[in-house]
């Protein structure tokens, strides 16, 4: 790569952060960092590169996306992200997401339902020198509460609230979901405040596609 698409790259990337993330309220400077220091274009899916910075979410397989940067930024923010966290990130899409977390935390667990993706997402982190981030495959509906993390990111929504997630959390941890079967969605984030507690803020609204095998309201019957 010459030093005039570098040049190029960075201050597309630069543009993104501007007029995107930070008119969006994003303005923590561990964030902007993050998501300055991944090469977002090499995490977009083949045939999309023109639109690595734009302001939208892009096409996965599987009918996931990869979110606009805007979201990725709100994400980080709310959910304060210390360099000494573990953080569970359920979804890899195309391992974007993930690699800016591994920036801001001490370690990433992915879990992630389709293996082609896992693929994927391992080949972007590892290009990227994502050494602190695992992806494996796994349903997350099936999760095992039983380790707790600093931090829990859902990147499917839930029709239904699902309280599993939010028992995988360490006290004082930070859950982020996104909750409704229609548009538009909400997001919120929840945090642990004791061994039996937890506190549910509303976020923003958003429309995401809904976590594979997530609990579905029940079919009303006349």
């Amino acid at each position: 790569m010459n030093l005039a698409m570098n040049l190029d790259l960075a201050a597309a990337r630069e543009q993104m952060i501007t007029q995107q993330v930070r008119t969006w309220n994003v303005l923590d400077a561990r964030v902007l960092e993050a998501l300055r220091s991944v090469p977002r274009e090499q995490f977009v899916p083949d045939g999309y590169q023109d639109l690595a910075f734009a302001d939208t979410n892009l096409p996965l397989p599987h009918q996931q996306v990869m979110f606009a940067p805007k979201i990725e930024g709100k994400i980080l923010q709310y959910m304060n992200i210390q360099h000494t966290d573990e953080v569970l990130v359920i979804g890899a899409g195309s391992g974007y997401l993930a690699a800016c977390v591994g920036r801001l935390a001490s370690k990433v667990r992915v879990l992630e339902f389709y293996p082609d993706l896992v693929t994927v997402a391992q080949r972007n982190l590892q290009r990227a020198t994502c050494n602190n981030v695992s992806v494996e495959a796994g349903d997350a509906t099936q999760l095992n509460v039983e380790q707790a993390y600093d931090v829990v990111i859902v990147t499917g929504s839930l029709p239904i609230y699902d309280e599993r997630y939010q028992r995988a959390l360490k006290v004082n941890g930070r859950l982020f979901a996104v909750v409704g079967a229609g548009e538009p969605m909400e997001a919120i984030r929840v945090t642990r405040t004791g061994a039996n507690s937890w506190q549910r803020e509303s976020l923003f609204e958003t429309n995401i596609p809904m976590l594979i095998n997530a609990t579905k309201p029940s079919a009303f019957v006349f």
